[in-house]
């Protein structure tokens, strides 16, 4: 993301972020660091540390709010070993589960897990030492539990931050989460589909804005306890949502988690409690200072900073061009989509169905993306390239072992 021929950056710390690092054989501080120009020090453009911060400076110029609060839900696999091959001559991989039934095992069935208890859920104690040190290190928790995946899903949910510290926050938990999994000799991985017909890892993001301490987003007597603001916010991330899945699911994987059945949305809409929509107000957030919204979409492959700054620029569109949900097709629908009539279900909007279906999106819909020179125009065209070039031609391109079995006898 930077020309050879202008190469030179460096890492400065921030000193606020720092936090003994509690798997350093040596006593060892760690700090979240910016990118700067090694020559002028200027923060350097595309650090996604430096468009978050943009990201939340130009919501403040705006005047509809002066803080937004995100808490990301961090699910993710543990697994005893994974094992890779990608030569030309053989390709596939073999997940070692650590828990789950497998043949000649008992354990936990496939899709049983959701808060299953030990001896079942074997990872209780990884998950508990994970919490522990995370906690030392200055990051609340509010709870930890096992996932619905019974081959060893687990989830972290933390308290809410502003947007940038929530980045550093979220790198602070992948971090910690991996380092404990390799503790104890297991690997933890935040891939989005790592088994076919399991839960995938999703990273549901809950967000809410406040000016001058005081809710945006509540209303008591609007539709789910949500003002007009949040209505709008809503609505222009769902507009936006083809678009913003170039940037908060990012990876070829993405697309195998967002299919039907797995709680994963597929279509946008938004809706009370409804687990397979793009956005769902949760039930039990009805307090003023508690009503918030949740994205379902995201998963842990996009880039953590980027992914809030987009979600936001899109909310603050929809509420600058006074979006309406509900005359857009949005819903409310509190309903199981899947189970309306056809022609109903048809014209809910699809969410894009692979990642270059979402670059297209993008390549058609960023202006949001450019309000207030938070992202910048050559970024988008390169972060476009870049994926393109790393994740869609080189998967498109390989020979899946399933197509070794459906078409090697033809």
């Amino acid at each position: 993301m930077k020309s050879v021929e202008f190469g030179d950056l460096s890492i400065v710390p921030d000193l606020s972020t720092g936090f003994v690092d509690p798997f350093s054989a040596i006593p060892t501080i760690s700090f979240i660091c910016d990118i700067v120009d090694a020559e002028s020090k200027r923060p350097f453009p595309r650090d996604p540390r430096n468009i978050a911060r943009k990201a939340e400076a130009h919501l403040k110029k705006t005047g509809i709010a002066d803080l937004s609060l995100w808490g990301p839900e961090f699910e993710y696999y543990i697994f005893d070993e994974v094992l890779v091959d990608t030569s030309y001559l053989s390709f596939g991989f073999e997940i070692v589960p650590c828990e789950g039934e497998t043949k000649g095992s008992f354990g936990l069935k496939t899709a049983g897990g959701y808060h299953a208890l030990p001896p079942e859920d074997k990872l209780s104690g990884i998950r508990d030492r994970t919490v522990a040190l995370l906690e030392e290190a200055g990051i609340r928790v509010h709870y930890h539990h096992h996932e619905v995946g019974g081959h060893g899903q687990v989830e972290i949910e933390i308290a809410f931050a502003p947007l940038t510290r929530m980045g550093d926050i979220a790198m602070m938990v992948k971090y910690f989460a991996r380092m404990t999994a390799n503790e104890a000799g297991r690997i933890a991985t935040f891939m989005p589909k790592p088994i076919h017909n399991e839960a995938g890892n999703g990273m549901h993001f809950h967000q809410h804005l406040f000016k001058q301490g005081k809710p945006v987003f509540y209303s008591k007597t609007g539709y789910a306890g949500l003002s007009k603001t949040a209505l709008s916010y809503i609505a222009g991330l769902l507009a936006h949502a083809p678009a913003l899945l170039a940037i908060t699911n990012p990876s070829t994987n993405s697309y195998k988690r967002l299919v039907p059945g797995f709680e994963a949305p597929v279509n946008c809409f938004f809706s009370l409690g409804n687990r397979s929509a793009a956005i769902r107000i949760p039930k039990y957030a009805s307090s003023p200072e508690a009503k918030r919204m949740e994205f379902r979409p995201p998963d842990a492959t996009g880039n953590i900073y980027l992914s809030m700054a987009a979600q936001l620029l899109a909310g603050i569109d929809g509420i600058r061009r006074r979006l309406d949900p509900t005359e857009m097709g949005f819903g409310p629908f509190d309903v199981n989509v899947f189970e309306m009539p056809r022609e109903e279900r048809g014209r809910i909007k699809a969410l894009p169905g692979s990642l270059a279906d979402a670059l297209r999106a993008l390549e058609e819909d960023h202006a949001f993306l450019l309000e207030g020179g938070v992202f910048d125009e050559s970024m988008i065209e390169d972060w476009i390239k870049l994926k393109y070039d790393r994740d869609v031609w080189p998967v498109r391109n390989r020979t899946h072992p399933l197509e070794v079995q459906l078409y090697l006898d033809c």
